[in-house]
């Protein structure tokens, strides 16, 4: 017999993950959270169960909550963290699906669309906990401030502090809002002027202030401060012996924008995401760490 309310529940799965990555900034983890979610509401009794009034609400109260636990142990998980961390990078699920279709990975449930964008995830991985939590499950989700005053811990009223506070933060980190087609034409530049060594040319596509950080976990060789400066950046990606060592460089969507993949025999070494204000480069991030690359691979 069909346990009742199975579909309902299940149904649910993609929506959880697609929260969970927008406040971890990992697939991984919001895939956790999720498997973790859903322990919970098995291990309650039927009747426990059939006394929720709305199993979605609750799966959705029961996620926050662990995510906002592991947003406030992050601090110190990130202090051990070999060099720069960086949110883990989403492929188009088109440039990456492989098998049969019911072999999903949980990347194929997170909607790409500008609150899972590089940059933006950078500004809400500079958010408090709270102020993140409160902030997307508002104005990403649209719950309302109670809902969330019930998640986060807090009054209604200090929630709503809590999401124009986050608000402020992306308003002063004036995210570019560059047309894609524009994004395109700047990444395919990068990667040909990249290709060429040309330092001249890739001076001229980077800002003055941009600004290049690396993410290889400790895992794989990778620089551990950021490099700053359009001729730094320049001199830096030149420098790397990617073309020496025979791997390929590949266009590919990241989180939505246009980026750049690096294999070797057909496995992701490096995802590089990009920002763009107008016609110029302002941040690179390239994510080594291959604990963050398994959707790619």
């Amino acid at each position: 017999m069909t346990e009742p309310g199975l579909s309902a529940i299940m149904s649910e799965r993609r929506q959880l993950i697609n929260l969970a990555y927008r406040l971890l900034g990992s697939l991984a983890d919001a895939e956790d959270v999720v498997q973790e979610t859903y322990t919970r509401w098995y291990a309650m009794t039927p009747a426990e169960q059939q006394a929720i009034d709305n199993p979605p609400a609750w799966l959705t109260r029961v996620a926050s909550r662990i995510c906002l636990d592991l947003l406030r142990s992050a601090r110190a998980r990130r202090e051990r963290y070999v060099g720069e961390w960086i949110p883990e990078p989403l492929p188009e699920s088109t440039e990456w699906r492989t098998g049969p279709a019911e072999s999903v990975d949980p990347a194929d449930r997170v909607t790409l669309d500008e609150s899972v964008n590089m940059a933006f995830l950078v500004v809400l991985d500079a958010m408090t906990p709270a102020e993140r939590v409160a902030f997307i499950l508002h104005d990403v989700f649209r719950y309302p401030f109670p809902e969330v005053a019930e998640i986060v811990g807090r009054t209604p009223a200090a929630c709503r502090q809590l999401a124009s506070s986050a608000r402020r933060r992306i308003r002063e980190a004036d995210l570019p809002a560059a047309p894609s087609a524009r994004r395109a034409e700047l990444v395919r530049e990068f990667k040909q002027a990249w290709e060429s060594a040309d330092i001249a040319k890739l001076v001229n596509l980077l800002d003055p202030a941009v600004t290049a950080v690396a993410d290889g976990g400790g895992i794989v060789p990778a620089s551990l401060e950021p490099v700053s400066g359009n001729a730094e950046v320049a001199e830096y990606f030149t420098n790397l012996p990617v073309f020496s060592l025979g791997r390929t460089i590949f266009e590919r969507t990241v989180n939505g924008q246009p980026g750049l993949v690096i294999q070797y025999e057909g496995v992701t070494e490096t995802v590089i995401a990009f920002d763009v204000n107008a016609d110029r480069i302002t941040n690179i991030w390239a994510i080594r760490n291959p604990e963050k690359l398994h959707p790619w691979s």
